[in-house]
């Protein structure tokens, strides 16, 4: 029995899409153009590996017992016209040790496997390695994870190139094998969630490595409009005069030295009964970052372009949200400018009166995300929401204090930070919860005005979320500073598309919740 789906993919033409498909049944029996089956170290055999190796009258055992492969992690050996079955060639991947096989080994697995069966230039392939066992994963997370690390592995952002490079035969279609037919429901709901989620990490991903001439806060109101066309979503653009008449002078004071004109953009997805609260999502949408008058160094700042990071995983989000047609009324915010410098351009020093009514001492104008983040809180309280969570590429101190591993969290509710905690584990999209005590809010203290836009050094990612936290006392709030996540440097430059795997969990674990609820109220 077997299940089709189509995903399009940023790695092929736009008239070709990657087709996914899920199967149960004899391996040997298979037709396909290569059946993936694992090796751990000291040449163990998974599962459907011990299958295949039956039924080719153990040709596998003796290419292993010629020392042609040991089963570490990373490595590969390609089986040709292996007699027996029918696949035309079988790829071994290594798995490392089976003791230590986890979350992190079954992602690199699925990963290692997808970009060789695309440098072998076989059209398509099956993967047998949703039987492994990983903790106490099911085989749900397990097909989730693979649709997503396997897009992954063959994404390639080369629209801007003349001459893209051709790859010969790219995998069009990948099968994933799962070990009984009772198995088969399961999974085909959990593709259909993991080809949402990366569809929406893959928007995220190419909004991300843009360059800043082309994704433009205008650009984003662009991309808004059409998935109001694709998915139904729901949309509305504030312009400039729109935001003075609103109060949003925060916001506006970072758009001053720029010739691009800001755009507030709200989308909905209407999912849930109506007068259900929203799920509010604010996602910073700085779409280049000099650092204004407070100037950024040279080296390296052709990377701000990601500071549009949490803008670009809204939009990914309600992509996502919308494909699964979620139960849920989600809103996405996105205040977009960029932030330049100029001769109307904010001065270190000036003092804005917020949307709220506060008044900013802004010392620093690169510290400009939590001035049009702020602007955004206020405005998200005619919404009434259940929660907002706020996401921005807000603070080099958390990429200090956290790498590159795990987003900082903090939050002035504790049940919404655990479930944000706990979305970021069965996603493999983690983030760190960081105190947001009131100690802190002393280093903001301003001689002047209601408060500085800076605390200093010291505790830089948890100041900066105190400073939002004065913004977001009507509502449970939670905020992801996601500078050390969202963009990877070196030599695999570009963006990662986090964290939409986290808020997409994060979004369907509410909506199963909503729908048990709704389903416990009716049987009552």
């Amino acid at each position: 029995m077997q299940f089709l789906h189509m995903l399009p993919s940023p790695n092929l033409p736009k008239e070709s899409v990657l087709e996914f498909s899920i199967k149960s049944g004899s391996l040997e029996k298979q037709r396909t153009a290569c059946i993936v089956v694992g090796v751990y170290e000291t040449r163990k055999f998974s599962l459907s590996a011990e299958i295949l190796d039956h039924a080719t009258q153990q040709s596998l055992a003796e290419v292993l017992g010629q020392g042609d492969m040991e089963g570490k992690a990373g490595s590969t050996l390609l089986l040709q016209k292996p007699s027996g079955a029918r696949a035309d060639r079988i790829l071994l991947v290594g798995l490392g040790k089976e003791k230590e096989f986890d979350d992190k080994s079954y992602r690199s697995a699925i990963s290692t496997a997808v970009k060789r069966l695309n440098e072998i230039g076989g059209s398509d392939g099956m993967l047998c390695l949703t039987e492994l066992h990983v903790g106490k994963r099911d085989v749900a997370w397990k097909i989730r994870q693979a649709v997503i690390a396997a897009q992954e592995a063959i994404y390639r952002f080369d629209q801007l190139k003349s001459k893209p490079e051709e790859t010969h035969r790219p995998l069009r279609k990948l099968i994933f094998h799962v070990a009984s037919h009772g198995e088969l429901a399961t999974a085909e709901t959990a593709l259909t969630e993991g080809m949402a989620i990366a569809a929406g990490q893959s928007l995220a991903k190419d909004l991300g490595n843009l360059p800043g001439n082309i994704c433009t806060p205008a650009h984003l109101a662009d991309v808004a409009r059409g998935l109001k066309r694709s998915h139904g979503l729901a949309v509305e653009i504030l312009e400039r005069t729109d935001m003075e008449k609103l109060g949003m002078n925060t916001l506006l004071s970072v758009a001053r030295g720029s010739c691009q004109p800001p755009k507030f953009i709200v989308i909905q997805h209407k999912g849930g009964p109506k007068g259900t609260k929203p799920v509010v999502l604010i996602g910073k949408g700085i779409t280049f970052d000099s650092g204004g008058i407070s100037l950024k160094p040279g080296p390296e700042m052709d990377e701000m372009k990601y500071d549009m990071s949490g803008a670009a995983s809204v939009l990914g989000t309600l992509r996502a949200a919308a494909e699964l047609k979620l139960s849920l009324n989600v809103i996405g915010i996105i205040p977009a400018t960029e932030n330049m410098p100029g001769g109307a351009a904010t001065k270190p020093g000036d003092i804005v009166t917020s949307m709220s009514g506060q008044t900013v001492e802004i010392l620093n104008t690169d510290a400009e995300g939590r001035l049009v983040l702020c602007d955004a809180l206020t405005y998200v309280e005619r919404f009434d929401p259940d929660c907002v969570v706020d996401i921005a590429t807000l603070t080099g101190a958390c990429v200090i204090a956290l790498g590159h591993m795990a987003s900082g969290l903090l939050a002035n509710d504790d049940s919404v930070a655990k479930e944000l905690l706990d979305a970021g584990q069965e996603a493999g999209d983690r983030a760190w919860q960081l105190p947001l005590w009131d100690d802190y809010q002393e280093q903001l203290k301003s001689n002047f005005a209601d408060m500085a836009n800076i605390g200093g050094r010291p505790a830089g990612t948890i100041t900066a979320a105190c400073f939002l936290a004065r913004f977001a006392k009507k509502y449970a709030w939670a905020h992801l500073d996601i500078a050390g996540t969202a963009w990877r440097s070196g030599k695999e430059k570009g963006s990662t598309g986090r964290p939409v795997p986290l808020l997409t969990h994060f979004l369907l674990e509410r909506a199963r919740r909503a729908s048990k609820t709704s389903s416990r109220r009716k049987q009552s």
